[in-house]
């Protein structure tokens, strides 16, 4: 069962926001990203619990993760395997001996009124990651730096009852699950992002989506930002051109999808904009954003390190990865997202366009699964971006979550390719599987949709379109052979589309006496 804590009131308010061109004429935005990622372990950081999402509030909870009086924490051997992967993979240095701090500070979602994370000896540091953002003048890379990857466990979830927002200021209680306390998280770092100017916000954003895509393809984590298994916090900071000294940053906290990542920078820096063209300071602290808004609101001031009175846990022995550990763990690490992208555009000859379409659709991974099953890229392209895309938006899920495997979309290709289904067909059996009436070949079979192609059967419907259609007979016979598609689509009509399209115009023809 939840339990109740009591919010407390807050207000908000500010000078206006100055538009974005009038604001990067006259600023230099500074940017950090610190991004959670919960790695998908079966238990938790410190204990034994397991960890899906979804589950009844405070049943995956115990001892440990509860901080009850004398339970010991252990550490997942499989998070720190995850970190060191990422680090890796980031172009960090794997550090050979680490330990555990304690955080401390109060939220009532955070059991032991600490965090376990790591302070000043992280397991990785000194990495980056480049990302490309389009931009008129055609793709332009920049390299963002990142400082440190550090292990810590994730807190409770506080839901805010009875307001209009879901905020705690205007709630009329709060409740609490501990589900999610203790999950293993990775905190990635970035060092200050300097010399993005107005591309801020699409560099931030495509930041995000690499990182996302990079631990995706390291198998450590789902990271659905819908679902809070990636989050980030955007620091951002500006400061008047040619200056020697950046700003004063604000911290917006647990962005959750890649446009609001862009969308909080560039309202970020038009709300620090408003601040100091109104004569006042900006305020270091953190903010929420709103959604509804696309603005953000104030949260509390920031606190340094030493507000959190940092100290080693006493209860967790330090973390020395061998050598020979981090090399084994070296060569599990993946073709990662920017070579596959060079590496199918090659292979399938794509358009700045087209790839970035597969980007953009999260479809590069399912496109290649299928083509290993023996489709050809073209067509496999073709129906996951087309089709299947469609469908995917109809019902508002990611392309990889619809309820059909590269294997199946192979098999309806082929049998387009085999003569046995036409692409209207095809479209049909997709339908079918994604109803989960079974296999391609059994909804072919259960809903009737082979083509047909033999002369009896089609000769009937061919001769049905003459009938029915004399002007247009007449046409075709007076030489008009163009017209004979007019019949062949009386002829599709009359079979749902499953006659075999080249074989009816044939037959048409013949009858007719022209060819």
């Amino acid at each position: 069962m939840a339990h109740a804590v009591t919010p407390s009131p807050a207000t908000n308010s500010g000078p206006a926001p100055v538009e974005y061109e009038q604001a990067l004429a006259t600023y230099e935005p500074v940017l950090g990203l610190e991004t959670h990622i919960e790695l998908g372990t079966a238990s938790k950081m410190f204990c034994s619990c397991p960890t899906a999402f979804g589950s009844e509030p405070n049943t995956q909870v115990c001892p440990v993760c509860l901080a009850l009086p004398g339970s010991l924490p252990v550490v997942n051997e499989k998070a720190v395997e995850g970190a060191i992967r990422l680090g890796l993979a980031l172009n960090c240095s794997v550090a050979p001996w680490g330990r555990f701090a304690r955080k401390n500070y109060f939220y009532p979602d955070m059991p032991k009124n600490y965090q376990i994370s790591q302070y000043d000896e992280p397991i990785c540091v000194d990495g980056h990651l480049d990302v490309t953002v389009d931009t008129p003048e055609g793709p332009r890379e920049f390299r963002v730096e990142i400082e440190r990857v550090h292990m810590e466990e994730d807190t409770g979830k506080t839901s805010h009852m009875g307001g209009a927002t879901g905020r705690i200021h205007g709630a009329d209680y709060s409740i609490v699950d501990y589900n999610r306390a203790g999950i293993p998280l990775l905190e990635i770092v970035t060092k200050p992002i300097t010399g993005t100017g107005e591309l801020a916000p699409q560099v931030a954003r495509a930041y995000a989506a690499e990182l996302r895509d990079l631990v995706r393809a390291l198998g450590i984590s789902d990271v659905r930002m819908e679902e809070g298994s990636m989050r980030c916090d955007v620091n951002v900071s500006i400061n008047p051109r040619g200056a020697d000294e950046w700003g004063t940053r604000s911290e917006t906290k647990n962005v959750n999808s890649l446009r609001s990542i862009e969308r909080a920078v560039r309202s970020e820096i038009e709300r620090q904009a408003g601040v100091l063209e109104a004569g006042q300071r900006v305020v270091q602290e953190t903010r929420h954003f709103q959604e509804n808004t696309g603005r953000s609101i104030s949260g509390r001031s920031k606190e340094e390190a030493q507000d959190y009175r940092y100290f080693p846990d006493p209860d967790l022995v330090p973390v020395a990865p061998s050598e020979e550990w981090v090399e084994e763990l070296r060569a599990t690490i993946p073709e990662l997202p920017a070579a596959q992208r060079a590496r199918v555009r090659a292979e399938w000859d794509l358009t700045d366009t087209e790839l970035r379409d597969l980007v953009n659709a999260d479809a590069i991974g399912l496109v290649e699964a299928t083509v290993a099953e023996g489709a050809p890229a073209s067509e496999a392209r073709k129906l996951w971006m087309n089709e299947l895309s469609r469908r995917a938006t109809e019902q508002e899920v990611e392309l990889g979550d619809l309820p059909i495997t590269p294997a199946q979309v192979a098999r309806v290709i082929a049998l387009v390719e085999e003569g046995t289904l036409t692409n209207k067909l095809a479209r049909q059996v997709v339908e079918g599987v994604l109803a989960g009436e079974g296999e391609p070949d059994e909804v072919v079979e259960a809903r009737g949709l082979k083509v047909v192609s033999d002369d009896g059967a089609l000769g009937a419907a061919v001769d049905e379109a003459i009938a029915g259609n004399p002007d247009i007979a007449d046409k075709v016979r007076g030489g008009k052979v163009a017209a004979a598609g007019a019949l062949v689509g009386a002829v599709m009509k009359a079979t749902r589309g499953q006659a075999d399209a080249g074989r009816a115009r044939e037959l048409i023809l013949e009858r007719l006496g022209v060819g």
